[in-house]
């Protein structure tokens, strides 16, 4: 008999490592934890867990909205999930605090995911 898990579509794009950091630790959880100021999602922990960062299926790289974006009358970009992690030249969530600047966006948000034209993140 098939898990739900194998019926529904895959998550990952595990054709790139772009994005992607070194495995996810419970020392890295805190840290984030600690340099962000927040608890994360158990949810968001999990994924991360399977994979930490990186590109995002063809058949889930969309968000969904509740009204027009300049993206489209539904939905904004969502191709990949920043990871935890300090790998070169690869943005993470432990960038949240310099992008919130340098963006002028809110204070109390964690980027998720985005490039400056869009974000989506957590508060």
């Amino acid at each position: 008999m098939a898990h739900f898990e194998d019926l529904q579509p895959p998550f990952w794009d595990t054709s790139s490592d772009y994005g992607v950091q070194p495995p996810l630790t419970g020392r890295a959880v805190e840290e984030a934890e600690r340099l962000l100021n927040v608890a994360l999602p158990d949810s968001l922990l999990d994924l991360l867990r399977k994979q930490n960062g990186g590109r995002v299926s063809d058949s889930r790289n969309a968000f969904p909205a509740s009204r027009p974006t300049s993206w489209s009358a539904d939905h904004v970009p969502f191709d990949s999930v920043m990871g935890i992690g300090h790998r070169e030249r690869m943005l993470s969530m432990l960038d949240s605090p310099y992008l919130v600047e340098e963006w002028g966006l809110p204070a109390a948000v964690v980027l998720v995911s985005g490039d400056g034209h869009y974000w989506i993140g957590l508060d």
